[in-house]
């Protein structure tokens, strides 16, 4: 045993005294430079180098930044921590104590200890460089051994030098019904910041991922590009500074404001993980990798298909009833889906759930709607050969409940004043930092699957942010707890449940989009991109979602016209081809459907199946941008074999006199030649390519004309057309 402890000893103090510590993934990496007793510095990132040029990057011109600034020195600059120390101080210097390194579950782990050179202050700067994904997280962890409290006042995940020059990023912006929306700017002189302050759910207004472009303006296949995410799901903040030096300088990590945290004596506060990555394959490469990261190693599930559903909402809203829940399943099995998730509207018995200004945290069958109760809904299900999901919204109840009635004290309010009601005029926050909370959600899913163990999937819904700052259960010296122990507790329910509950398919709703984050995503297996199911909007939220997350995270819906948000008519055709670049669903009363249509849907939902592993498990191609005003947009995507490819191509505006661009595709074996099959055709006659082949040289050279109408009867024509080919390799 003392062999191996001076063995590690000896290791570590070697590690602190190389020139450079490497942090390698199979196509990229970060150089540092990590000598004991002085700071740790970012000299490089970027594609993997050869021993010979790490030996030189210093002379080449080298990053030379500090990998981990704190505040008390230098404090014109951003820091990446803060801290006040129990004397008052304000001031920390941090210099590299150990460096060690090992490997777990096929990454190599760097952890680079630093300590303040007065206070026995400690902060270690931990890298995960996956061997088989081009994908390299850090994090940080900050241990207090001093005898008294500490306060933090910043809390960094990590910080990343980025040279200047022609430098754009990409980001996503939104709102309610308008999630993932795509920004592109050129980074220039001053201080951009990207933050979220909602509490409860942190991706409906702004997005905790950008992508840096290095070469100009970003393209998507071609040029530069590094990619940043924080795994998070609360608070956070991102900043890009940009001073009087060569380097843009990127921060990222759980918001600090109005949430200053007291680190106890002994106690250690790990930060969230921030993700990186880097390509020379454009935008879309950098997704690729996103892709094949979260598909891997993030994503609940990733590696299972995901089922076709039906969900109740938009076709019935809260009018649950057992007839016309049988109905819809019967109808989603007679198109050949698999799955029916009964949602909004089933439960309160002191206080049934008619409208959204009730019930919440009343977890109970209304046995007026449902008279037989969930047990009867799962045995009807089995009978029309699909399987049955349910609706539920833990972590909120509302003022007209039986639960807050009980139990007051469990809502997230200030001290002595009123709590702010949302949703309904009525709706308020259960309080996640307070473990009779936890409790009592990790309950609610308990009981639910103990009763009804059928149930093959949950839709966990979050329709409200932190509205007001106070806990009922914190100290009031720690008050500024709030958001990071609602998240503490968000995250022990959910170990909680997975732990038990392994193999449930949960949807991560929050008004829609609200939680489309990797924070998230361990626990969830896929996320509700937008409430807003209009074809067109989806297309332009879907394109910006893709940047990060991979089409089997995104539930994409079928609903009916006029759309129920933008009240826009789309065709059905169209509406098909914007769902299945997703994750295909439909969100409609199938009822109210002409047989034609439900014939159409059938049609589709068939040849679905046959692109869902390339779809699902593919790689991205993004071509023509819905953004860049050439009135068309068209992505697609490869199986990693090359043998099978499913390309997009949607008409987003029509004029009379319409020229617009022929796309080239991408991804493809230029000497494989690929079959052309039309999927959802609905024109009269097929297109002139149709069944015969091209070489994967020719299609991404050249590509196929793409006719801007569809021939149909003269009573079907309208101003909408997209199309989907199935390309497969001969």
């Amino acid at each position: 045993m003392k062999r191996m402890i001076l063995i590690s000893a000896l290791l570590c103090a070697s590690l602190a005294a190389m020139a450079h510590v490497r942090v390698t993934t199979p196509e990229t990496e970060m150089v540092l430079k990590a000598d004991a007793g002085s700071e740790l510095k970012v000299l490089y990132y970027g594609a993997r180098l050869s021993d010979a040029d790490v030996a030189g990057l210093e002379a080449a011109g080298a990053a030379w930044v500090d990998a981990y600034p704190a505040y008390g020195f230098h404090c014109a600059g951003e820091a990446s921590i803060g801290v006040t120390h129990a004397d008052g101080n304000m001031s920390t210097v941090l210099k590299v104590d150990t460096v060690s390194q090992s490997h777990e579950d096929g990454a190599q782990i760097t952890r680079i200890r630093l300590k303040d050179t007065v206070y026995p202050f400690y902060v270690t700067v931990c890298y995960k460089a996956y061997q088989d994904v081009d994908m390299i997280e850090t994090w940080t962890e900050i241990e207090n051994l001093g005898k008294k409290a500490v306060t933090l006042t910043r809390f960094d995940s990590g910080h990343l030098p980025v040279r200047v020059g022609d430098v754009w990023i990409s980001h996503l912006h939104g709102t309610w019904a308008a999630e993932g929306r795509l920004t592109q700017e050129q980074l220039e002189r001053g201080m951009m910041v990207i933050k979220n302050k909602d509490g409860a759910r942190n991706a409906h207004t702004d997005h905790s991922e950008v992508m840096f472009s290095l070469d100009g303006k970003p393209q998507e296949n071609a040029g530069r590009v590094i990619g940043a995410a924080l795994c998070y799901s609360g608070n956070y903040e991102l900043r890009i500074d940009t001073r009087d030096t060569d380097y843009h300088e990127f921060f990222a990590g759980i918001n600090p404001d109005n949430s200053a945290y007291i680190l106890e004596s002994k106690e250690v506060f790990k930060t969230p993980e921030l993700a990186f990555t880097y390509s020379d394959e454009g935008l879309s490469g950098a997704s690729r990798n996103f892709h094949r990261w979260g598909r891997k190693y993030k994503l609940a599930h990733g590696d299972k298909e995901r089922k076709i559903l039906l969900n109740s909402w938009e076709g019935v809203y809260f009018d649950i009833n057992e007839p016309g829940m049988d109905q819809m399943m019967a109808d989603i099995a007679y198109m050949g889906g698999e799955l029916f998730v009964m949602d909004d509207g089933w439960f309160g018995e002191k206080y049934p759930r008619l409208t959204d200004n009730s019930s919440l945290g009343d977890w109970k069958v209304d046995r007026n709607k449902l008279p037989n109760g969930i047990g009867w809904l799962v045995e009807q299900a089995d009978k029309h050969g699909i399987r049955f999901g349910i609706w539920i919204e833990p972590e909120m109840t509302n003022s007209v409940s039986e639960l807050y009635e009980e139990h007051p004290e469990w809502i997230i309010k200030a001290p002595e004043r009123e709590p702010v009601l949302g949703r309904g005029g009525t709706q308020l926050v259960l309080d996640l930092g307070n473990p009779e909370v936890q409790d009592f959600v990790f309950k609610i899913v308990d009981d639910l699957m103990t009763e009804n163990p059928k149930i093959d999937y949950i839709k966990w819904d979050a329709n409200m942010p932190i509205s007001n700052h106070g806990s009922q259960y914190l100290p009031k010296n720690k008050q500024s707890h709030l958001y990071i122990e609602y998240h503490r507790g968000f995250a022990k329910v959910c170990d909680r449940i997975r732990a038990k509950y392994p193999d449930v398919t949960i949807q991560a709703c929050a008004s829609g989009g609200g939680r489309a984050n990797w924070g998230v995503l361990p626990w969830f297996d896929e996320f509700w991109v937008s409430d807003n199911t209009d074809a067109l909007q989806r297309i332009h939220m879907q394109w910006g979602t893709s940047y990060f997350f991979p089409a089997i995270a995104m539930a994409s819906h079928i609903s009916a016209t006029p759309n129920h948000t933008v009240f826009r008519t789309t065709s059905l055709k169209y509406r098909i081809d914007v769902a299945m670049s997703g994750r295909l669903g439909m969100e409609i009363q199938p009822r109210n459907m002409t047989q034609e249509e439900r014939d159409l849907c059938r049609k589709a939902i068939a040849e679905y199946k046959e692109i869902r592993p390339v779809v699902q498990f593919g790689d991205i191609y993004r071509l023509v941008s819905p953004y860049d005003g050439h009135n068309m947009a068209s992505l697609m995507y490869v199986a990693p074999e090359k043998n099978q490819a499913v390309f997009y191509w949607w008409k987003t505006e029509t004029f009379y006199d319409d020229h617009l661009p022929r796309v080239r595709m991408a991804g493809l074996d230029p000497d494989k030649m690929y079959k052309v099959t039309e999927l959802n055709r609905i024109d009269n006659v097929p297109l002139k390519y149709e069944g015969m082949s091209f070489s994967g040289k020719f299609l991404m050279e050249n590509g196929l004309e793409i006719p801007l109408k569809h021939i149909v009867d003269y009573h079907k024509q309208d101003d909408w057309s997209s199309r989907v080919l199935y390309l497969s390799a001969q």
